[in-house]
């Protein structure tokens, strides 16, 4: 006997999530796109589990009404890896810190530093400013303090701290141990390309 639906080609590149995170970023439900398409919410829900593959027609219909390139269905999300062991060393002005850029060179929209710090490192005497929207800082281990113009603010392995990179701030490592860190910077005030 045959299937009146077939079960999806398992060599069929899956759609499902991207349907679904476009559908959801425009606040849709999956009712509102099944009323607005006329296809069954029960198709809908299969599709967007990759549990059933649309007709070419049904996919344009798709993408029409949730304004995306169908060709942005089967394309490969860009991933980049970044080993711990082969990504540069860089020194962005702390003093007593061994700094690596775990971000891809090049990446502007975020960048992600660890930080290795001695028992006396430091960010400076003077309070500086990043040329970003936000700073994120992760305390790894040890304990580190944050300073601004107006207040300090000490952390503990676990701990984070997110402020506004144009802040004034400057930080040091504190308890005379060591301390391993990371830092979140959005965008990326320095790409590391040039």
């Amino acid at each position: 006997m045959r299937a009146i639906h077939p079960d999806a080609d398992a060599t069929v590149t899956p759609i499902g999530a991207k349907l679904r995170a476009a559908r959801t970023g425009q606040g849709m439900s999956l009712g509102q796109l099944a009323e607005t398409t006329g296809l069954s919410k029960g198709f809908l829900s299969r599709l967007e589990r990759d549990e059933t593959s649309p007709s070419v027609a049904t996919l344009v219909q798709l993408c029409q009404v949730l304004s995306l390139p169908v060709g942005a269905l089967f394309t490969e999300p860009e991933v980049q890896k970044v080993s711990f062991v082969d990504a540069p060393r860089i020194n962005l002005g702390g003093v007593h810190a061994q700094e690596r850029l775990m971000s891809p060179r090049g990446e502007h929209r975020v960048q992600l530093l660890h930080s290795e710090l001695q028992p006396d490192a430091h960010g400076g005497a003077d309070l500086y400013t990043i040329n970003c929207d936000v700073e994120v800082l992760h305390v790894i281990e040890g304990r580190v303090t944050v300073r601004f113009a107006d207040r300090s603010v000490p952390l503990s392995a676990g701990d984070a701290l997110t402020f506004p990179g144009r802040e004034p701030h400057t930080w040091h490592v504190d308890g005379g141990r060591p301390a391993t860190v990371v830092w979140v910077i959005v965008p990326a005030p320095w790409s590391g390309s040039a």
